[in-house]
């Protein structure tokens, strides 16, 4: 019997959602990204529950406990019960009976076998109780062992269940599986014969499953292998991912956690924002660190005129887009940059200049004042 030790089941809220389903008759059983991430050394941020208690018994029971329950998803058996102040998702035993592809009929079910068959991944679909006891009807253990990333059941029901786990299969590679063991072939084949069911997923899905696969540590090989079998171009039209590992490798080699935005930027692509749906934020950054790392300006003024972080980027993926590294010294001279405040403002040429004219000679004097490292002084400037 395997059992699971991770610090987060000693946690009193934890450990009191479980014991009030129990105490009521109810199996309670953890589910999912909690226990796989645990068995693979990973953090933990979420705690999801499963249990074969319908959803009006859930609220019952925690309601009778004094609990705070909000129906996030009642009609597909799932709630969220706040102990403590922290959130469990807590879903009723289901499979389902009826799918077009983006949403899903369900019906409760009994067992954690049938529970476990309607998940995505085997490795998604091992279970653990309160104690850590791991119950895992698919032979989901052997694959995390093996790092190894298989759809539960037929691929491509799996998949048609949900067009989006086309994407899932691609971002679930780049955070767990192991590149030197491949992609399951069957897999593979699902997702290529299913690209067209993307069409028919929402913008802001896609836009969430990219962010969340362009932010795992290395995800060059998931997004080769979404090149090759189409599936990049049916999300991104004019992508290419030529620039995405030397953009991963010189974010590694400068120390730098993965940026999605700016890894978003080496694919490029038509219509990138529309097309995933990106805040405004983030449509502005994607923006600015493309037009920075394709303009003329040298690395100083890049962090001078986008700051650290975005002047950074852009240094980043200029690099990329032509194939080399980031020297010392350009890094140095954008960190300068960046620092660099010009000394001389639009009230020190008023009297002599107007107008247009008065905007034209300030960015003159800051041109001079760039070109010179940032060295020359105010009085210089004025002279």
């Amino acid at each position: 019997m395997t059992r699971l030790t991770a610090p987060w089941l000693e946690i009193p809220a934890v450990q009191r959602v479980c014991v009030l389903l129990e105490a009521a008759g109810y199996r309670a059983l953890y589910v999912g990204g909690c226990v796989r991430n645990t068995l693979l050394g990973y953090p933990v941020f979420d705690h999801d529950l499963s249990t074969d208690a319908r959803p009006d018994t859930v609220v019952a029971v925690m309601e009778a406990a004094g609990l705070r329950v909000i129906p996030t998803g009642i009609e597909h058996g799932t709630v969220t019960v706040i102990a403590d102040g922290e959130p469990f998702e807590i879903t009723t035993f289901r499979h389902d009976i009826e799918t077009d592809g983006r949403r899903a009929v369900v019906h409760f079910a009994d067992t954690v076998t049938e529970d476990a068959r309607r998940r995505d991944f085997t490795m998604n679909a091992i279970y653990c109780d309160r104690l850590g006891e791991i119950i895992d009807p698919l032979g989901g253990m052997a694959d995390l062992g093996a790092r190894r990333l298989r759809f539960v059941g037929n691929a491509c029901h799996r998949v048609r269940e949900d067009y989006l786990r086309i994407l899932r299969f691609f971002r679930f590679s780049a955070w767990y599986a192991d590149p030197e063991t491949g992609f399951d072939a069957a897999a593979l084949d699902a997702c290529a014969r299913n690209i067209d069911g993307l069409s028919r997923i929402s913008a802001e899905r896609i836009g969430g499953e990219m962010r969340k696969l362009l932010a795992a540590p290395d995800p060059s090989h998931s997004v080769a292998v979404m090149q090759t079998t189409g599936v990049l171009r049916a999300i991104l039209p004019g992508a290419d991912m030529t620039a995405l590992p030397v953009v991963v490798h010189l974010e590694s080699q400068l120390g730098l956690d993965p940026d999605p935005i700016l890894r978003l930027a080496a694919l490029g692509g038509k219509d990138v924002p529309r097309r995933l749906r990106l805040s405004r934020d983030d449509a502005r950054r994607l923006a600015v660190i493309g037009a920075a790392a394709r303009s003329d300006q040298g690395p100083g003024e890049l962090g001078y005129r986008n700051g650290r972080h975005d002047g950074l980027a852009a240094l980043i993926l200029r690099a990329g887009l032509m194939g080399v590294a980031v020297s010392p010294g350009d890094a140095r001279a954008l960190s300068g940059g960046a620092e660099a405040r010009f000394p001389v403002t639009a009230r020190d040429l008023m009297g002599r200049y107007e107008g247009a004219g008065l905007g034209r000679q300030l960015r003159a004097i800051e041109q001079r004042w760039i070109a010179s490292g940032f060295a020359l002084g105010r009085q210089d400037l004025l002279s």
